[in-house]
């Protein structure tokens, strides 16, 4: 699987301060846990995904990076990965599995990396729930469509949205992701900001993408 905006956007984005023991659920290439390996110098982070090629490649990129100390792609999924670790975390990540209420695509790696049938939000948030520390963070991007119903979903496991970002594709078009964090402690405040990846041109980033991913990208 190629790396996409998404993952990247999340891997900057999330709150990685004080963790350490990070988990990514879905983690495909290792590219989220690859950067929060970058962005935090005490955490663990574990990376696991239910597609064994991926995690292949997830552990290969492990080992060529300069923090193979601190990084472990694991293949697994969450359901069994949540019955068989004692393990607690301070910050879970997550570009998982997004259309709920579409036609699968016909390669199958790709239906069960774009799908929900084999992790759905409601068993992502449950799991999640259960992993992480009083004092933990959750961080997903997802399709604005599904925004209202995990918000709801991780209310219902005692977990409350702290900080929302929608982004944009160009200025003047439709909001088409959102990044979630959200925390057991319920906030005084919801941080709530939008971010535009381009401007009207293709390939033309916005100051603030650059300013968000400008330590990821050598172009920037």
């Amino acid at each position: 699987m190629k790396v996409g905006t998404d993952a990247v956007l999340l891997g900057a984005w999330a709150s990685a301060a004080d963790a350490t023991k990070i988990l990514d659920i879905g983690c495909g290439c290792g590219i989220i846990a690859l950067m929060l390996a970058q962005r935090s110098e005490e955490a663990f982070v574990y990376a696991i995904d239910i597609d064994k090629p991926s995690v292949c490649q997830a552990a290969e990129n492990i080992r060529n990076s300069p923090w193979p100390d601190r990084l472990k792609a694991e293949a697994a999924s969450l359901q069994d990965f949540t019955v068989n670790t004692a393990l607690r975390f301070d910050l879970i990540v997550s570009n998982p599995p997004f259309f709920n209420r579409s036609l699968p695509a016909p390669d199958c790696r790709r239906n069960q990396a774009r799908h929900t049938g084999s992790l759905t939000h409601d068993e992502l948030i449950r799991s999640a729930s259960s992993l992480l520390l009083n004092s933990g963070r959750i961080a997903l991007v997802l399709p604005l469509s599904e925004a209202e119903y995990c918000i709801k979903t991780a209310q219902d496991h005692d977990l409350h949205l702290h900080r929302k970002t929608l982004v944009f594709p160009k200025p003047h078009s439709a909001a088409k992701r959102v990044l979630l964090e959200f925390t057991r402690q319920k906030p005084l405040n919801l941080y709530c900001s939008e971010l535009t990846i381009e401007t009207e041109l293709r390939h033309d980033y916005s100051p603030d993408f650059i300013d968000l991913l400008k330590d990821f990208y050598l172009k920037f």
